[in-house]
């Protein structure tokens, strides 16, 4: 049986798509920008320039913490009471991508199905292909997509603690760290860069018999708030209670953040992080694009076996191996 093919936007169809609210075509678009096809690349970097353009923009939040700290169950719940006030949201649900197929393993669309199922929210799980960060290697350029098809809010979900999180700070304009009632005794176990780069703190389920220890958490954790520097000139960082069982302490983040951001336009710091936000990708699209150019040169890949295999054996030193590489490399290029 013949099957009909697949129809192809061009540049054009897909920006006034993604411009005027159209999920399907958002989708699409992420999906070029994920792939590594150089024609694809082609036509995602011409969509994304023209949707740039538009200059519209949303508020970005990263949102990190310790497996089992309820991130999913959070966003959930909080983007819940942003559709409520009248608000878009986008969520960017980083997943560990299996090492095998490298596809993502924990599907967050399954896990925020309430949230999923409102016209006015957008959820898209992305694996994080063993990508350091705690994001994906495209999760920027996929905030700006969002921010073009109108969202007020993006919410980046990022894998789960770990030093190499601090890369989210690079894309995102406000960060929260959850952490669980009790964890006040993992603070020595948790890197000083997470805790640096956290502008809120939000012990999550608190509630029930957990309530008097999260309360407890939250001293601690606004002790060690205090013993940090400043991230932000002026800005006190919160520890909030929250549950998302009984809905309490959501819309309280949400006010936080909202502070935040007045807080940072007033200062004129907003706009110095979003300059800074795109500095950040410049280079990370400039660092890949050499790294690929350079493991992709018929020369280097010639003598990458060889010179690695001398590596290990001992017969030659990583430093000049390295050498090695760059100068096949540079005469290649002549």
């Amino acid at each position: 049986m013949s099957h009909k093919p697949l129809h192809e936007p061009g540049v054009d169809e897909f920006v006034d798509g993604i411009t005027g609210g159209s999920r399907h075509l958002l989708s699409r678009a992420i999906t070029l920008v994920e792939s590594i096809r150089p024609d694809h690349e082609k036509r995602a970097h011409e969509i994304l320039d023209r949707c740039l353009s538009k200059g519209r923009r949303s508020i970005r939040i990263g949102i990190t913490g310790s497996p089992g700290a309820g991130k999913s169950t959070f966003i959930e719940s909080f983007g819940l009471e942003l559709v409520r006030q009248g608000l878009r949201v986008a969520v960017l649900a980083i997943d560990p991508s299996s090492t095998r197929s490298g596809g993502s393993i924990l599907g967050d669309k399954a896990r925020m199905e309430r949230l999923a199922a409102r016209p006015e929210a957008y959820i898209r799980p992305t694996a994080s292909s063993g990508y350091l960060g705690g994001t994906s290697p495209r999760t920027h350029e996929t905030i700006l997509l969002c921010e073009a098809a109108g969202y007020h809010v993006v919410i980046v979900e990022t894998v789960g603690v770990g030093q190499s999180e601090i890369v989210v700070n690079s894309m995102v304009d406000f960060i929260l760290l959850l952490m669980l009632p009790g964890s006040g005794d993992e603070l020595q176990g948790i890197k000083r860069g997470i805790m640096e780069i956290a502008d809120a703190v939000a012990i999550t389920k608190a509630d029930g018999e957990r309530e008097g220890i999260a309360r407890v958490s939250k001293a601690e954790f606004e002790a060690a708030l205090r013993l940090l520097p400043e991230k932000h000139p002026g800005w006190y960082r919160k520890v909030l209670l929250t549950s998302s069982l009984e809905q309490s302490g959501i819309a309280e983040v949400w006010q936080e953040v909202e502070r935040f951001i007045s807080a940072m336009e007033a200062s004129g710091e907003l706009e110095r992080m979003r300059r800074e936000q795109l500095r950040q990708l410049l280079y990370a699209i400039v660092e890949e694009r050499l790294k690929r150019e350079f493991f992709g040169n018929p020369a280097v890949m010639e003598q990458r076996d060889p010179v690695e295999r001398q590596v290990l054996s001992g017969d030659l030193s990583p430093f000049s191996g390295a050498m090695s590489l760059l100068e096949a490399f540079r005469k290649a290029k002549g």
